[in-house]
């Protein structure tokens, strides 16, 4: 027996008993028309309707297609839709329990079916992304003879995870995060549809609210939630699912949280004072409480690495390399794992010992300049690189530092104005303590003072 995604066992059992399938399968789409998000990969014309028939007659068939997205966007769905709506022989693999052996026979049956028959095969293959490359490139020719029309699933990167021979021979489609409207639309269709809860509980919108903020843009985990505090409400012989109702029902708080209010700015900031004032425990309350809110793991991240030069400068130079470390791995995985990164990159700014030294140093020196005090630059640091530049004195006399013993020449680089001015004052703290010493020698060098005698 082939491998099938849905099977007639669990389809028959599903007809006779709807309510003994969860509620997210029960309310997946039927049609391309009834997926939520996802618009910019369903025009007409796009390689998704053409896989259920939708166009595709001509010469152009179809092309195999990646589906990129995090969990709980729609990748399933889309295959299901397929496969419901095709007219293809359609097979369903996925890379964590599936190898060559199995490639091998799907490819095998497509090239019977299409010989005997002239049916063709749509596979889809989910966690792609967990196949070896010697697995990826056991699927290589039937991409390329069009043996199989492929639809495979990944969350991760594919550009990483995905062999390059296998990408130029497909389509990469992006699924984007689903919007909170598109979510809301997901749980009001799931409240009165038959299929779903059919009207029997209603959703307040102080609830609806919390459901959106603990799906994170999974409407898997939407859905998940929604029946859980239904089931709840009903058990109690409640006519709507109340925030205490469904708080009890998935054992998460609403989180006091408006992330368009003052909320928003008066935890980001508790989060960084906490990161200022080296309490790791306070920082991650704080970073907890943005991230169980549904904030913008982005957002956060931008926060870290203003930190990281705002108050710990050159006292940790590691610092600033880990806060923007941890905002391009935010970028590229999301949450949940996300959560992981921010924690790491705020322990670690929390605990480096602290500067605001480059950020008084940039401070006054634009207050200098903003005051009018820039004035002109000296003749011996003005280019010479042109004709005519040596008649009118510049460059002339400049000191190349390589050529003198230490790399530093007793010369004015600053203009008059503010000559001898010192903007940066460099702590003790850290790794700074280094730099404290070297600016001190080097401002002797600079205004030609003698060294110090050795003891």
């Amino acid at each position: 027996m082939e491998p099938d995604l849905f099977t007639a066992a669990a389809e028959d059992r599903q007809e006779k008993d709807p309510s003994s399938s969860p509620l997210a399968v029960r309310m997946r789409p039927r049609t391309l028309d009834e997926v939520v998000g996802q618009q910019h990969l369903l025009r007409p014309g796009s390689p998704l309707r053409r896989l259920v028939g939708e166009g595709s007659g001509g010469p152009a068939g179809p092309s195999s297609v990646l589906l990129w997205g995090p969990p709980g966007i729609g990748k399933t769905t889309l295959a299901y839709v397929v496969s419901q709506a095709t007219q293809k022989r359609f097979v369903e693999l996925s890379a964590i329990t599936a190898g060559v052996k199995e490639v091998r026979a799907v490819i095998d049956g497509a090239r019977r079916s299409s010989g005997a028959y002239g049916r063709e095969t749509v596979l889809f293959l989910d966690e792609i992304h967990r196949f070896s490359k010697a697995q990826q490139d056991s699927l290589l020719p039937a991409v390329e003879n069009r043996w199989v029309t492929l639809i495979a699933a990944t969350t991760e990167n594919p550009y990483f995870s995905v062999i390059s021979p296998l990408l130029s021979r497909s389509l990469l489609l992006t699924l984007e995060s689903l919007t909170d409207d598109d979510l809301r639309g997901l749980l009001r269709r799931a409240l009165a549809d038959e299929r779903g809860l059919g009207g029997a509980v209603t959703l307040p919108d102080e609830a609806e609210a919390h459901l959106l903020r603990i799906a994170g843009g999974d409407a898997r985990r939407a859905l998940t939630a929604l029946e859980a505090g239904a089931g709840s409400a009903i058990a109690k012989g409640e006519a709507e699912i109340t925030l205490t109702t469904l708080e009890e029902a998935v054992d998460r708080a609403a989180v006091t949280y408006d992330r368009a209010g003052d909320q928003h700015y008066d935890v980001a900031s508790a989060l960084i004072k906490s990161i200022r004032g080296s309490d790791v425990d306070a920082a991650l309350h704080y970073l907890a409480r943005m991230i169980e809110a549904g904030e913008d793991p982005r957002f956060i991240a931008r926060r870290l690495m203003i930190s990281a030069s705002e108050d710990i400068g050159l006292a940790d130079p590691t610092a600033l390399p880990t806060a923007v470390a941890a905002a391009q791995a935010v970028a590229m995985i999301g949450f949940p794992e996300a959560a992981l990164t921010l924690s790491h990159a705020t322990i670690a700014l929390a605990l480096a010992p602290k500067s605001n030294a480059a950020t008084t140093a940039i401070g006054a020196a634009l207050a200098d300049v903003r005051a009018g005090l820039a004035g002109p630059v000296p003749p011996h640091l003005r280019d010479g690189h042109y004709k005519g530049a040596e008649k009118l004195g510049h460059a002339q006399g400049y000191l190349y530092p390589h050529d003198l013993p230490g790399g530093i020449a007793a010369q004015q680089y600053a203009p008059d104005k503010i000559h001898g001015k010192r903007y940066y004052e460099p702590t003790r703290y850290g790794a700074e303590a280094r730099y404290a010493d070297v600016v001190e020698r080097v401002r002797a060098r600079l205004r030609g003072d003698p060294p110090p005698e050795s003891s």
